[in-house]
């Protein structure tokens, strides 16, 4: 269900805004989508696992609050995260 070191790195490097970023909300939104990826498909096979999606809704709304802070701050940063993400809105 979670990521490997090496999927996290990937995104990190693809989604830094600088070198040595990883801290930056591109790079937490990616990383939090990828969790969410995975955990909506650990879910499609485990219906009943309750636990799991509560941590999904979870982390679904800090993507979002996520999301409303970077659109707050530079709206071209926002589409072209989105865009590249592939995340409706």
């Amino acid at each position: 269900m979670s990521i490997t070191p090496e999927r996290k790195q990937e995104l990190i490097a693809e989604y830094a805004t600088k070198p040595g970023d990883t801290g930056s909300p591109e790079v937490q939104v990616a990383i939090l989508s990828e969790r969410i990826n995975n955990l909506t498909e650990h879910l499609k096979e485990h219906k009943k696992d309750y636990h799991s999606r509560r941590g999904l809704l979870m982390m679904v709304g800090q993507r979002r609050r996520l999301l409303d802070y970077v659109q707050g701050k530079k709206a071209e940063r926002y589409q072209g995260l989105i865009e590249r993400l592939g995340l409706r809105r």
